[in-house]
């Protein structure tokens, strides 16, 4: 049954027939050129973006490899002097963020924007500009905290970085403070892109292509974004807790005033272990439609792997303890999370056996692509298994904090994404490349990253279980770790061989276009191999099958010569078709923001704003800040912009409306998308404050009296009356009549009210004598309050750009956009003061 009403019948149009209108292609290609010079910088095209995104992240991963080699070069033989321990610490500290941060959740990240328009059919994704200002924050951001390795200034505490090791008093320097703040930050980009890919994935699918007809891919960049909005919240909250306690003295993590080191692992492993499959899902998603094409079979348990997907995103948020079984948990809660450590390599073992049984549904075909494929589910295999041993508690008491683990995580990494990851670049350089990469060469890097792995990595197992520790700069000699410290130190050169010959054949073979590409060298069935130019497809078809080229042979003539939907530009501007979330309907016609310097502006001056603060230069840095929100609003304010037409012909006569709001709208859902992330902020700050109210209750205060709490929650419930009725207010005026004043000073009334509660809240917490730097419960009690204000304070920034707007004649009635999601926003700022109040005033029932 149709979601919307649309009558399928219509796709019995296409592929029209006859000549297509003359200048028809000419005017799209217009629309979709690219600014010529330093221009170029500002375009927000995916193929391009795409391309720069997946270029850094790669060049990350060469850094981080460099800095692996100096230290197995350094634990090659016993009481090597090459780097002194506060050098190491700090290559091991950078070699595990950088691979972790800035090259494993960034590359799937990057891969998706590259390749999801082309996967989905679509023009680009929905928000150009916001993938812009992730790539620029990443980048900007990323280089900048890699370079601080060169000037001393790079943390030293572990890519986990552990209170106290990290709190002022053991690491006084800036250091640590450059881990806190530049990560926080690039978690950012990372949200960004998960935004616009989860609304991407669900509303800019082409016709016809229904969730059971998505390419794997798809499906899990689709449960890779949802975990990232999640998963990631957590550990921006934890590097903003340890960084008010380094800078203000806020006991979160120091158990002498009513903290705990341990809420520190919490919080981190929450986000810590669901990353490890945030990274392993995209990749799955490349392996299953990489497997399909080595044998030209469709997928086996397309549905079974689907569900996989989505159970593994949901069982991994349940493992997190697992990391922490030396800590001391109570023997329920370790069988809890053993359990779970177990179950959660259920789904995955699923996604093998599926390529496996694809595989042997047909006949490989041997090359590149095949041979990473497949060493990539031996790699995998491997590491997962050793994850079910250290998922018994008693091994891995014995195991932990060993070289054991560092075996048993490259493995997986390496088996899960790293292969991966290869294989892809062999597959899909014909798609941005003129030239595809060479088989002969590339035979010649697998072998070599093959066999280095195991020379590298499989002798960890062993002086792990010898007792040999992690995070150790050298050891004693005659402990029978020498022999096989070498054996994995020659290994870690083999597989670095494979990867200089790797971009030694990119230099040789790789030049990148967007036009002209070598194409569907190995065969594949998908619509990313559809004739493609800047515009992505010339017309967007109609999906009838899960590999439309295989099905049918003529599509691509037929989309190159225009005859499916949207063959040109509808409007003279940048179009593509949002469709429904479930059966891919045709719904409106999104007219996309074009190349813009703002998103540029915006990421450099965010990124001065928090490496300002790293070196306390305050002044400097909320300039930075106030240039970047200007250059955000600058950016959006071209959206929402009105049109001529109400409607559009995007084909065969089929008419559809232009820009609608409410909850069809992609802007709906990207707001809805924010809000999550915002919301579980507060959901593991409420976690914080309950935490350390269970571990120490004694330092615990009453809090202030029912009357005041009383005049919040009024201050409050008001607040969200008036971010309703600026709703309610412009929806009653008729069309073509201007709303006047009330909807956008009722958006303001909204913020202040909000404002005036936070202010309220800090004043009776304060006549209590409770403060931020007495105990955990003021340090969580305040950091929740500054959350709210924070919400509130973006909120009432909002409320102004509504009213400029407003005075711009750009609010129409009887619906708006902005109107919407700004009151909206407003409302939910309300609806988490409300919860932060009765969780601190009212919970858990403190007299």
């Amino acid at each position: 049954m149709s979601e919307t009403g649309f009558d399928h019948s219509l796709y019995d149009r296409f592929p029209t027939s006859g000549p297509r209108p003359e200048g028809e292609l000419e005017k799209l290609e217009k629309a979709w050129r690219v600014p010529p010079g330093w221009g170029l910088l500002t375009e927000v095209n995916n193929n391009y973006v795409g391309f720069w995104y997946v270029a850094v992240a790669f060049l990350f991963f060469i850094l981080a490899g460099i800095l692996a080699l100096v230290m197995r070069v350094q634990l090659a033989v016993p009481l090597q002097d090459i780097v002194p321990m506060e050098t190491y610490n700090q290559v091991f500290t950078m070699h595990g963020t950088v691979m972790m941060f800035l090259f494993a959740v960034p590359m799937v990240e990057a891969i998706g924007v590259l390749l999801l328009p082309q996967m989905l059919g679509a023009r680009d994704l929905p928000f150009p500009r916001l993938s812009a200002f992730a790539f620029w924050a990443y980048a900007i951001g990323g280089i900048s905290f890699f370079f601080s390795l060169f000037v001393g200034l790079a943390p030293d505490g572990g890519w986990f970085m552990y209170p106290p090791l990290t709190s002022i008093a053991f690491s006084p320097g800036i250091n640590a403070d450059f881990w806190l703040l530049g990560i926080g930050f690039i978690e950012i980009s990372a949200i960004a892109g998960a935004i616009e890919i989860i609304v991407g994935v669900l509303r800019t699918r082409a016709p016809g292509m229904t969730l059971d007809r998505m390419p794997m891919f798809a499906w899990a960049m689709l449960v890779f974004a949802f975990m990232i909005i999640l998963a990631f919240p957590s550990v921006i909250l934890c590097t903003l807790l340890l960084e008010l306690e380094r800078a203000f003295n806020w006991p979160f993590f120091d158990p002498t005033r009513g903290g705990d080191p341990l809420l520190w692992q919490h919080l981190f492993w929450f986000f810590g272990h669901p990353e490890v499959y945030i990274i392993f899902l995209p990749a799955a998603g490349l392996m299953s439609m990489m497997a399909t094409t080595v044998v030209r079979k469709s997928l086996v348990g397309y549905r079974l792997n689907a569900l996989a997907l989505v159970a593994t995103g949901f069982i991994s948020f349940g493992v997190w303890a697992h990391h922490m079984f030396a800590t001391g948990m109570p023997r329920v809660a370790t069988g809890y999370f053993s359990a779970a450590s177990m179950a959660v390599s259920l789904p995955a073992g699923i996604q093998v056996f599926c390529w496996i049984a694809t595989l042997a549904s047909g006949r490989i075909r041997w090359n590149t692509v095949s041979l990473f494929v497949i060493g990539s589910v031996l790699v995998f295999t491997m590491g997962g298994l050793t994850g079910v041993m250290v998922a018994m508690v008693p091994f891995d008491w014995q195991a932990h904090d060993t070289y054991f683990i560092v075996a048993h995580l490259h493995y997986v990494l390496i088996g899960g994404m790293v292969f991966p990851m290869f294989a892809a670049f062999y597959h899909w350089a014909g798609l941005t490349s003129r030239n595809a990469l060479s088989e002969r060469v590339g035979k010649w890097v697998f072998g070599l990253m093959f066999a280095g792995i195991h020379i590298a990595f499989l002798p960890m197992h062993l002086t792990g279980l010898m007792g040999m520790p992690r995070r150790v700069y050298t050891y004693l000699p005659d402990r029978g770790f020498d022999l096989l410290n070498l054996i994995s130190t020659i290994g870690a050169f083999v597989m670095a061989a494979g990867v200089a010959l790797f971009v030694f054949d990119l230099a040789r073979r790789f030049r990148f276009t967007v036009d002209k590409d070598a194409g569907n060298v190995y065969d594949a069935g998908t619509i990313d191999w559809l004739p493609t130019g800047l515009y992505s497809v010339r017309s967007i078809p109609v999906i009838r099958s899960r590999e439309p080229l295989w099905d049918n042979p003529e599509i691509c003539r037929d989309v190159e010569e225009g005859r499916y939907f949207l063959p040109g530009t509808a409007t003279g501007l940048r179009e593509t078709i949002i469709t429904s979330p479930a059966n891919a309907e045709p719904e409106y016609l999104q007219i996309m923001p074009g190349p813009s310097p703002w998103p540029v502006a915006s990421a450099v001056f965010t990124a001065g704003f928090f490496l300002s603060l790293t070196v306390q230069a305050y002044t400097f840095g909320f300039a930075c800040a106030a240039i970047a929100v200007f250059a955000t609003l600058r950016w959006l304010w071209e959206t929402d912009r009105p049109v001529r037409k109400r409607t559009a012909d995007i084909g065969a006569g089929i008419e559809v409306p232009i820009q609608i709001p409410g909850p069809k709208s992609h802007g709906w859902w990207a707001l809805n998308s924010l809000m999550a992330v915002i919301g579980m902020i507060a959901l593991m700050a409420g976690f914080a404050y309950l935490y350390l109210y269970g571990i120490h209750p004694d330092v615990w205060i009453a809090p202030p009296a029912l009357p005041a709490t009383g005049t919040i929650i009024a201050l409050l419930l008001l607040a969200l009356a008036a971010a309703w009725g600026g709703r309610r207010v412009l929806a009653r005026h008729e069309e073509g009549t201007f709303a006047g004043q009330v909807p956008w000073l009722l958006a303001v009334v909204s913020a202040t009210l909000s404002g005036a509660a936070c202010w309220f809240d800090v004043e009776t917490w304060t006549a209590t004598g409770l403060a931020p730097t007495n105990s955990g419960q003021g340090a969580t009690v305040f950091a929740m309050i500054a959350l709210q204000g924070g919400v509130v304070f973006v909120g009432a920034i909002m409320a102004l750009y509504l009213g400029l707007r407003s005075g711009r004649g750009l609010l129409r009635p009887p619906v708006n956009t902005t109107m919407d999601i700004v009151s909206r926003f407003l409302g939910f700022a309300a609806l988490q003061g409300l919860g932060f109040t009765v969780l601190t005033r009212l919970a858990p029932g403190l007299a």
